[in-house]
């Protein structure tokens, strides 16, 4: 597991897009690629990232798209896996997490549209049919997301946020499902986490869908590795649960401790409840890990400008 603290939530959003793109190229073996020269072999893509919704990821998305644009990065062979979705709205909804992903991400990228998922019945990267989270057998759509998962391999870097209760994708807390053998399935949602999403419903909680399908601990456990991005003070208490504690049903992120490949960017707000012993030592590794996570001379000034000074 790694750690990374910085001054604020542009800097951590900054860095988690150079880290996103970083990966990316690597796994072309070149710098740049555009989509007249897409080669998937056997309609596979040649990386996979699992993708969250949310106000987290949003400085991240933007920044990914401005290295795109910049012809630095290119997604023609990227697909992308997203972590749930609502049941009971359409695809087309305004709030719905296709909606979400398109008007915030996808649109702006060369990404192939038939190598973007979402929790829905499709198979070997064929271009997905309505309807998701309207589907009539849920129990099947989550089967089928499982199945498309492991047609593309694997996932290669599973990107999420926190809530401020600690779940991930929508694994709430006090769910039975935290153990690596848990899957995509339909859950219900918390309390909680209906108050967090009322702000995307003009505030109205009677309008936020009360189950979802979501990916489970299993499911993101398998992925070579794991991106978290958590900001504010509001999550600050989660990311003490997730990290100083021991792994609990009640934090669903504390599950992620046994991953063997765990990268944690922060701001400075979200490290209000930690040790100061923990902000300290991870603060001391900080230019150290940053070289491991690009790459040996990676460092550069502008990735040290971000590491934050602070305690």
């Amino acid at each position: 597991m790694k750690l990374l603290i910085f001054d604020d939530y542009e800097a951590m959003s900054a860095f988690g897009a150079q880290l996103v793109a970083r990966r990316i190229n690597n796994a072309l073996g070149q710098r740049k690629v555009t989509a007249g020269e897409a080669n998937v072999p056997n309609g596979r893509p040649l990386y996979s990232v699992g993708l969250p919704t949310g106000g987290t990821p949003l400085g991240m998305y933007r920044k990914l798209t401005e290295v795109h644009k910049a012809g630095q990065l290119s997604f023609a062979n990227v697909g992308t896996f997203n972590m749930d979705e609502y049941v009971g709205i359409p695809r087309n909804h305004p709030h719905s997490y296709h909606t979400f992903m398109f008007s915030n991400f996808s649109r702006h990228i060369d990404i192939d549209p038939s190598n973007v998922w979402f929790c829905l019945s499709a198979t070997n990267f064929a271009p997905p049919p309505p309807p998701h989270g309207n589907a009539v057998d849920l129990n099947a759509e989550c089967a089928n997301y499982e199945r498309s998962i492991a047609s593309a391999g694997c996932i290669d870097l599973f990107v999420s946020g926190i809530g401020s209760d600690g779940h991930i994708a929508f694994n709430e807390p006090g769910s039975i499902f935290i153990s690596p053998q848990s899957r995509t399935r339909v859950q219900s949602l918390d309390p909680e986490t209906i108050a967090a999403n009322a702000r995307f419903f003009d505030g109205d909680r009677s309008r936020v869908p009360r189950r979802a399908i979501t990916v489970g601990v299993g499911t993101i456990m398998e992925a070579k590795e794991v991106l978290l991005l958590v900001n504010g003070a509001h999550k600050a208490r989660a990311l003490r649960a997730a990290l100083e504690k021991g792994i609990s049903h009640m934090c669903t992120a504390s599950a992620l401790q046994q991953h063997p490949n765990c990268v944690w960017l922060v701001d400075e707000d979200a490290t209000m409840e930690l040790k100061v012993k923990t902000v300290k030592y991870w603060k001391s590794q900080h230019e150290e890990n940053v070289r491991e996570l690009l790459g040996e001379g990676e460092a550069t000034d502008q990735s040290r400008s971000q590491i934050s000074r602070k305690g």
